[in-house]
């Protein structure tokens, strides 16, 4: 199993490079970061910084979307980044929940994410695509560029369409039941639109929170610390309830639930662990959507992810324990899941 390390772009940029650095001399392979321009820096800026400063490192948003900047532009900024150091970039893509919301647009439709998936893929590649009837490409990509595109999803639709069009699948919940489900389904679609199923990678990303011992005291801290994160995935699965009902057969009833206490959500707050537009998620759902307690914990969840498809576990590191939690997967839990 490979392991991501996601952050946010907070200033200094120093401390996400010293943190990347961190987590690739720990076994971490992949470097993420969320991508919302009026909350958080320049990650692609950042990306470059990254890159210089690891060996094997790959880095990508979690996510981008097609609507804050023009295809061609992002294909271009990955190119050039790949160009730079050799195919060490993913891009991870999705409605834009954050970005779009903030600057006061509808998160981008399904259709629009397909199109952008195909044009951002192609021009990445050094391949022509059509833009809207103009047909372009870059001259100055070299032969064997590659940039593979991964789609984040949680509904019905966008699981099909992942599995149809996408190279990667993110999931950002860490569920045993609710993966089993979303990563049969997005496989299923693989088959039936005549792909090898095995060529869409998997990717669960989730809250991991390493403590010392399993005492009601320690387990509290870390859900505490964690509990951001069941009102991220909510922002989603209101979504989903607004547009296939509180009860469907289109999505789990396991996913719906939680959020019937559910307010509000400040954007300002997003993706921190004081965020107090969570404190309608329950322990329960912080149990199950993240990785919580002693390392032997979080290895057995592990273990039982990989066996339900899963190829990478990306640790969400916004909390209090950011250092303690990267360390502690590189010296127990990474070398005992990979043993």
């Amino acid at each position: 199993m490979d392991f991501g390390l996601v952050l946010q772009t907070d200033p200094p940029a120093s401390r996400v490079i010293d943190l990347m650095k961190r987590a690739e001399r720990n076994g971490f392979t992949h470097g993420w970061t969320f991508d919302s321009a009026v909350l958080w820096q320049e990650p692609f800026v950042i990306y470059s910084q990254i890159l210089a400063n690891t060996t094997g490192l790959r880095v990508g948003p979690m996510v981008t979307n097609p609507g804050t900047r023009t295809w061609e532009v992002t294909a271009s900024t990955f190119a050039t980044l790949n160009d730079m150091f050799g195919n060490r970039t993913v891009c991870g893509i999705g409605r834009g929940d954050s970005a779009m919301r903030v600057a006061g647009r509808k998160p981008n439709t399904l259709a629009r994410i397909s199109e952008a998936m195909k044009v951002i893929r192609a021009l990445g590649r050094g391949e022509e695509a059509d833009l809207g009837g103009t047909k372009i490409r870059f001259p100055w990509v070299a032969p064997g560029a590659e940039l593979p595109v991964w789609m984040a999803a949680y509904g019905p639709k966008a699981l099909k369409m992942a599995g149809e069009e996408a190279d990667g699948f993110i999931l950002q919940l860490a569920d045993l039941y609710l993966t089993e489900y979303m990563v049969k389904a997005v496989k299923d679609a693989a088959v039936a639109a005549g792909r090898d199923p095995s060529e869409v990678t998997v990717c669960v990303a989730a809250p991991a929170y390493v403590t010392a011992d399993d005492s009601p005291e320690a387990l509290a801290h870390a859900r505490e610390q964690c509990r951001w994160f069941g009102g991220m995935v909510g922002n989603h699965v209101a979504d989903l309830v607004a547009k296939y009902g509180e009860h469907s057969a289109q999505v789990p009833d396991e996913l719906t639930e939680y959020i019937k206490a559910r307010q509000g959500y400040d954007y300002a707050h997003h993706g921190r662990s004081d965020n107090p537009d969570t404190r309608f998620v329950p322990d329960e759902i912080v149990d199950r959507f993240c990785l919580i307690g002693p390392a032997g914990k979080h290895i057995e969840k592990l273990n039982a992810l990989r066996e339900l498809g899963v190829d990478q576990f990306a640790v969400y590191d916004m909390h209090d324990a950011q250092e303690a939690t990267i360390d502690a997967y590189g010296s127990r839990v990474i070398p005992a899941v990979n043993a």
